[in-house]
């Protein structure tokens, strides 16, 4: 089995009924596939709308093209998501579930490292926006964005299907060995990634608040400042789950069960917040928070330029 799953799943001899950790286990799988159903179906819709807005009725410049993409990485999760819960909740047949399962795996990875790139893209961008504003502004290639999206998208997906379950489907004919050798490329490339995006944040946190010449943070920063911090708290524990149980097998038997369907459900959680942030990040200092004004509410929250007394001005000045 792949590694989002337990090991007490697998295991078709019968519980002992003295041991309620399996038990336990049982319960609080249901009851985190419910609750991973609810904020699924709330994600979705966010992210639909950001979507639907980016896509078709907002221009799109350099940072609204990663924010396009992460939106759609996470829609993926989600929708990948909620039909695993559901079959979850539903399905009995083993076989049936073991190959969902290993569909799901491919899937939800690729979808993954797809919103972890993009993420690191869009913090590196800003980064180098603020380090060097004049190459940015004046040599940076116009569709560098959109390049670069695309790139990350087919590397999510060929690193995906050639780990895991999907490299024993296909590639069990060289060997066990090209197996282990391109999951640890995978892992080497998620910890790329990691540091990647830590290492920006961290410089641009140093730039704004020590630099010898302060600058103004704009809505755009606390955006990105957010989801990056929204990340690390709830996407990150998948991403640490997936590499350490490829090297520790005994994760599962330390922490008994629901290892991955807590880190699962957060990076549900994670992917939901995103588009919650962008819309409260837009509605600050506003009144009114109606439909209507969605997409002036992302257009503020991508807003690249600092505002006069605080966040009180208009959302007339440039964007994205």
């Amino acid at each position: 089995m792949g590694p989002t799953t337990p090991d007490w799943r697998t295991n078709n001899t019968t519980l002992n009924e003295s041991d309620n950790i399996p038990n336990f286990c049982v319960t609080m799988s249901y009851s985190l596939n419910i609750l991973t159903v609810i904020v699924a179906l709330v994600g979705l819709a966010g992210n639909a709308i950001v979507l639907w807005l980016l896509g078709f009725r907002m221009h799109r410049n350099a940072f609204s093209v990663y924010i396009l993409n992460l939106a759609g990485a996470d829609f993926l999760i989600l929708s990948f998501q909620i039909l695993a819960s559901i079959i979850d909740i539903c399905c009995q047949a083993h076989k049936i579930y073991v190959f969902v399962i290993h569909c799901w795996e491919i899937a939800f990875n690729f979808a993954y490292l797809a919103g972890l790139s993009m993420l690191s893209a869009m913090s590196t961008e800003r980064c180098l926006s603020v380090m060097c504003p004049i190459w940015h502004r004046c040599r940076r290639p116009r569709h560098t964005s959109a390049v670069m999206c695309a790139l990350l998208w087919a590397l999510s997906l060929l690193l995906s299907l050639l780990e895991g379950n999907a490299c024993d489907m296909f590639l069990h004919y060289f060997g066990l060995g090209w197996c282990t050798k391109l999951s640890f490329i995978t892992f080497a490339w998620l910890i790329v990634l990691f540091v990647v995006l830590s290492g920006s944040s961290l410089a641009l946190l140093v730039r704004i608040f020590c630099g010898s010449r302060r600058l103004l943070v704009t809505r755009l920063y606390v955006t990105i400042a957010l989801t990056v911090l929204v990340f690390f708290i709830f996407g990150l524990p998948y991403g640490f789950y997936w590499f350490f149980l490829y090297w520790t097998v005994e994760m599962d038997e330390v922490f008994r069960c629901n290892v991955s369907e807590i880190t699962v459900f957060l990076s549900c959680v994670n992917s939901c917040a995103n588009p919650i942030i962008y819309f409260l990040i837009g509605s600050i200092r506003h009144r009114k928070f109606r439909l209507k004004t969605l997409k002036g509410l992302l257009q503020r929250a991508m807003q690249d330029t600092p505002e006069e007394e605080g966040w009180d001005g208009a959302s007339s000045g440039k964007s994205g």
